[in-house]
Order: structure tokens, then sequence, then C-alpha cells
């Protein structure tokens, strides 16, 4: 009872933050940018130094009343910043303003990663990349990066966690370690398979309420949705989804500037790789990372964030200019 209180209050917040941002016209937006930026970066460093750890994990701040997560907060100041920096040189962007901002995408990302959460760094240097690819960035330099990145393999494996490389090695062979660091994987794959086409009810779940599954509210709580309304609700949730994402494609396109077009399109790939990590994850596709389900996991200060996001779409939206045809 205490988590659906908690949640409902988060929620009520969330629904008053994204109509908070939907009434913002993206030009204010856009002005408080920088400064939403640097206040996320200060409170990143506030986490190296301050953070209260959980689980092994410092990635909040306390506030006595509540605790936060500042890398909830980067998610939406990095496309803003980003947006806001490509704007501000429209018409003449070149290779030093890519790299200039390149380096506003690394130094969340990697005081993020230090937490550690390698699975929101890497989101957040989703969200980065996103924009870099909408405001222009030449096909060239994204396969040179990823060619680099290939390179770099050997030099990141080192600098993962114990932990981290047992998932990725687990990823690649699941019977490894299937009561250790597979256990997670083998109970989502078999709650989604006994879910079967139209899933056993809800409350009805088997491998979730005989505790078979972990994080069943949070990150895996998409082989929840899976075994209880099955293949069927599946295909509903993802309908859903693509609809949400469509629209904010089509909301992207219509924008009538480029810190609109790029802010919009950028937090609209940021659900699509929300919901395909996660899915991808709970279905044996990708290693385990914490990412949660959008607008389904638990979870208050993400939702919060992906509100937002959503109310930043709303108000592209509703402030785009009408041309006359």
């Amino acid at each position: 009872m205490q988590r659906v209180t908690s949640q409902l209050l988060s929620f009520g917040f969330a629904i008053a933050l994204m109509w908070l941002f939907a009434n913002i016209p993206p030009q204010t937006l856009a002005r408080a940018a920088v400064p939403l930026y640097v206040i996320a970066v200060l409170m990143l460093f506030g986490v190296a130094f301050f953070g209260v750890v959980v689980n092994g994990s410092r990635r909040w701040l306390n506030f006595g009343i509540a605790r936060f997560q500042p890398s909830e907060l980067m998610k939406i100041a990095l496309p803003l910043m980003l947006a806001w920096y490509f704007q501000k040189f429209e018409g003449r962007i070149g290779w030093t303003d890519f790299a200039l901002a390149v380096v506003l995408i690394v130094v969340p990302v990697y005081l993020i990663k230090r937490q550690p959460d390698l699975g929101t760094a890497l989101l957040i240097a989703a969200s980065g990349f996103y924009v870099l690819y909408l405001a222009g960035l030449s096909w060239k330099i994204m396969v040179g990066l990823v060619a680099l990145g290939a390179a770099a393999g050997p030099m990141v494996w080192q600098q993962l966690h114990d932990y981290q490389r047992e998932r990725i090695l687990t990823f690649l062979d699941p019977a490894r370690d299937p009561l250790g660091a597979g256990y997670h994987s083998t109970q989502a794959s078999i709650a989604l398979g006994s879910g079967g086409v139209t899933g056993k009810g809800w409350l009805n779940g088997t491998q979730t309420h005989l505790d078979f599954l972990p994080e069943r509210h949070t990150d895996f709580i998409f082989a929840v949705f899976g075994e209880e309304f099955g293949l069927i609700g599946n295909a509903v949730l993802l309908i859903l989804y693509l609809l949400l994402i469509g629209r904010g494609i089509v909301i992207a396109a219509n924008a009538s500037t480029l810190f609109a077009r790029l802010v919009a399109g950028a937090i609209t790939l940021m659900f699509f790789t929300y919901a395909f990590v996660n899915m991808s994850m709970v279905s044996g596709l990708l290693p385990v990372v914490g990412v949660p389900l959008p607008l389904v996991s638990y979870g208050g200060t993400a939702m919060i964030s992906l509100f937002i996001g959503l109310g930043v779409l709303m108000s592209v939206q509703a402030h785009r200019k009408l041309v006359a045809t």
C-alpha cells in the first residue's frame, strides 16, 4: 500500500509538472537550457561527494523530505542544452561545434557511469547522440565514432565493474550461472512464456506472485505484464508505444525552430530507446541494465522526468507557428 500511495503522489506531481512545461514556450525553455544543464552537472558532482548510497550505488541526493536522482534531471537538461547550442550556431555548424557538443555529453555521462549507473549513462549518451544526428552530423563521422568505440572495447571492458562484466557474459551464455547472474533473465523468460497468448489474468501470474521474478515492480515489470496479459496484452502495449512515438515524430517534423525540432526529436527517440531497451532486456535480446519501462515501471523520479518530456512535446506542438498554405 505504501508503494501505491508513493506512486500516486509522484503521479500527481508529474502531471502538474507536465502541465507546467506544456505551457512554457520553447523560446523560454531555450533560455533556461544553460542554467538547467549547469545545475544538473553540479548536482552530479554533489552526488559524487555527498550522495546517498543505496545497494552499493551512490546515485541520490538527500534533501531531507525526499531523495532526488540528478541523472533523471540530466535526461531533460542535456537535450535542451545541445539544442540551444546548435540553434545558436544555426547555418554555420562546423566540426568544432560537434566536438564541443561531444564534451557536453561526455561530462555527465562519465559522472553517472561512476555512480555506478551504466544503464542511465548509456541512455543519456544516446539522447545526446540523437541531438547530434538530428543537427546534421555526417554519417561518415558517425561510422568513425562507432568504429572508434569498437576499437576501445578492451579498454572499456577494464573499466566495467565485476557485476557489469558478469551481466554481459551471462547475456552471451545465460546457462553459465542460472542461479546467480543469469537468474533474472531466466525467470523473466519463464514468466513471458507462461503467459501464453491470452495471459493468466490480472494478479494471477505464478512467477510474479510466488516471488520467483525479481525486481518485478521496476526493471522486469514487462515480464509481469506479459505473464498476466499474454501476447495480446503485449501487442496492445507495443501499439500504444508506437502511437506515442509516432506522434512525437510528427510534432518534431512540424516544429517551427531548430531548437524545438531537436528537443522534440531527441525526447521522442528517448521514449523509443527506453521501451526498446527494457523490452529487449526482459526478452533476453540485450544484457540486463537498470532501465525502467516508460510510464509503467514503479519509480517516482523516472516518472517525473518522462512526464516533463511529454510536457515539452506538448509545448512544441502548442506553440508551433502556423504557416499559410
